[in-house]
């Protein structure tokens, strides 16, 4: 059995809010996964049900085969920094990362061998005489983040660590969590409403809505290989494109031209005949120059946005607003007709009713 095992875990709140339905999952040790979803989906319950500062109200919680669903937070051996800091401002750094060890009664020999060794990994050397008033925003995530790998346990829960920071301290602190996740080898739980965090921290994403888990994968699996049109929307930036549209002999039409399903959905394609499916697409998927095995489509530009490595060109596709992006040399007039190609390998088909993933050539 995996080091962590979740058997359709439940968490029914007492006013008969569901909050999270049948949620099933299985961590090996050392695993980094990242819970993420809009807010209110259900992922940081969850990361307290684990925690055991929620009851689980149906369902089952292993930690290395044993059940801990009535295990107290002390007995799971689990440490979680949050998105408040929650230093002891009377303290200094030394204190606040020695304060959990003295607790527990370890010799004060020991606690310093140890908090000098997590001040080293994570760059507080020079700050643990000081108090927690006089360091930035980064530095108390980093003692917060310090007083969890300190106690040297085998499941790091963190929920949204990263959310009081600056883009640039974000950016720093994804690079040293994963990093001192690699050299604790500890299992790590992670919830996050950024998909940029999950992409670039995770060895498996949990994507969740409504209390429902939609994907677990890893983030070459979300991206590439979406279930449906709430995971293939929700990562990735700018998001997928989506078209509506009616499926008339084996075919759809999009802004004029026309592409044949039967590549794509084989004998399946008849089951769609007179209906409705969505197409999909990434902004990034496309080019400007003229590809074979391509679909050709034209598009009225709205706006552009000049991102220095990139444009992101806004149109009006068959009625639909799309996002496109270009190379910053390839500039677009306003109210221009815009002609560019989706390869046929880079379009996604969703069942419009269902909204699951049909086909696609990366499904």
């Amino acid at each position: 059995m995996a080091y962590l095992t979740l058997k359709n875990v439940n968490k029914i709140y007492p006013n008969g809010f569901h909050a999270v339905h049948d949620f099933n999952l299985e961590a090996e040790k050392g695993e980094f996964i990242v819970f993420v979803g809009p807010s209110g989906c259900g992922k940081s319950t969850t990361l307290r049900m684990i925690a055991g500062l929620e009851d689980i109200s149906k369902g089952e919680f292993f930690i290395r085969d044993q059940l801990v669903n009535t295990w107290g937070p002390r007995e799971r051996e689990v440490a979680m920094v949050f998105q408040s800091y929650a230093l002891y401002p009377h303290m200094s750094v030394y204190d606040n990362l020695a304060f959990g060890l003295s607790l527990q009664g370890v010799d004060e020999d020991v606690i310093d061998e140890r908090v000098q060794k997590t001040a080293k990994i994570l760059g507080l050397t020079d700050y643990l005489d000081r108090m927690p008033r006089a360091l930035s925003g980064g530095q108390r995530q980093r003692v917060a983040v310090g007083r969890s790998i300190i106690r040297k346990v085998g499941i790091f829960l963190m929920d949204e660590p990263l959310s009081n920071l600056d883009a640039k301290q974000r950016v720093t602190m994804r690079s040293e969590i994963t990093q001192i996740h690699r050299e604790t080898g500890a299992t790590t739980i992670y919830v996050t409403h950024d998909q940029t965090e999950a992409m670039t921290m995770a060895d498996r994403i949990v994507v969740m809505k409504d209390g429902y888990v939609q994907q677990i994968g890893t983030p070459k699996d979300v991206y590439f290989h979406p279930n449906n049109m709430f995971v293939a929307g929700f990562i990735g930036e700018p998001p997928m494109n989506f078209v509506r549209l009616t499926v008339s002999q084996g075919c759809i039409a999009v802004a004029g031209s026309t592409i044949d399903l039967v590549p794509l959905l084989g004998s399946r394609a008849a089951d769609y005949e007179g209906k409705e499916i969505v197409m999909g697409f990434r902004p990034e998927a496309i080019t400007l120059s003229l590809q074979e095995h391509a679909c050709q489509l034209e598009g009225s530009v709205e706006l552009t946005e000049m991102l220095g490595d990139n444009v992101n060109v806004y149109i009006t596709l068959d009625g639909e607003p799309a996002i496109l992006k270009v190379s910053p040399h390839e500039t677009s007039e306003l109210d221009s007709l815009l002609s560019f190609c989706i390869p046929y390998e880079n379009i996604y088909l969703f069942d419009a009713q269902t909204e699951q993933a049909i086909a696609a050539n990366n499904l």
